[in-house]
């Protein structure tokens, strides 16, 4: 039994999405992926950063969860910025259980425990996505910053693993708010997605401010999943 994360798997099954167009890493992606699983045994726990599926409902997605849920191991899905399948955590679930998807569960204004640790998180924010609205942007910050917050203090004061979409900080950039909740909940170690291709080398990795942060975008670990613990 260990617990693992990777992010930005970008399924596409029903939809017409060649991933290849984004590099050569990308070229036979979704067999990538079920190799990268395959040394899972149900008994194993994943956690998903986010981007998991370019459909754009849940009837879309749904080849792809599917497949996800065939895949060895629990999956824990968490909000990226292109998973515009998202809805409220209610329908989410029914649609799960609909379609009998055992092995899907949702990471959103909760949190789930493995051994003594809690597994918290969400999408997050990240500058880039800025408009001229700053008004917008604040209140999805915001909501995020509160999403997080309520995330740690289901923890109930265990150990805490954080797992974002959006990295909280990179070279050149940082999210403040994010940053002052994983420290204000003592969070040991931050996994997150999003950075692609040439991207990768602006990501921090490593132990900062006592956080242990790794990036986990599916190119990135070559579709091999991160082993976090037993």
């Amino acid at each position: 039994m260990a617990l693992y994360a990777i992010g930005d798997l970008h399924l596409g099954l029903s939809v017409e999405k060649p991933m290849d167009i984004f590099g050569e890493i990308w070229k036979d992606h979704t067999e990538k992926i079920k190799a990268g699983f395959s040394q899972l045994t149900d008994e194993d726990t994943v956690v998903l950063c986010g981007d998991s599926s370019w459909g754009i409902s849940l009837e879309e997605s749904l080849r792809d969860f599917q497949l996800l849920d065939s895949l060895p191991g629990q999956k824990i899905l968490l909000k990226g910025n292109h998973d515009y399948w998202w809805e409220t955590a209610a329908k989410m679930n029914a649609f799960f259980e609909k379609h009998r998807l055992t092995k899907l569960r949702l990471l959103h204004n909760n949190c789930s425990f493995y051994g003594p640790y809690a597994l918290c998180g969400t999408r997050g924010w990240f500058r880039d996505e800025e408009t001229a609205d700053n008004a917008h942007n604040k209140k999805v910050l915001n909501r995020e910053v509160m999403r997080l917050e309520t995330s740690f203090k289901a923890a109930a004061g265990r150990p805490i693993l954080c797992f974002l979409h959006y990295p909280p900080m990179y070279q050149g950039y940082t999210c403040p708010e994010i940053l002052e909740m994983l420290q204000k909940y003592s969070v040991e170690a931050c996994y997150y997605g999003h950075l692609h291709g040439p991207s990768h080398r602006k990501a921090i990795e490593g132990m900062h401010g006592g956080i242990d942060f790794s990036l986990v975008s599916a190119d990135y670990l070559r579709f091999q999943l991160k082993k976090i613990c037993e």
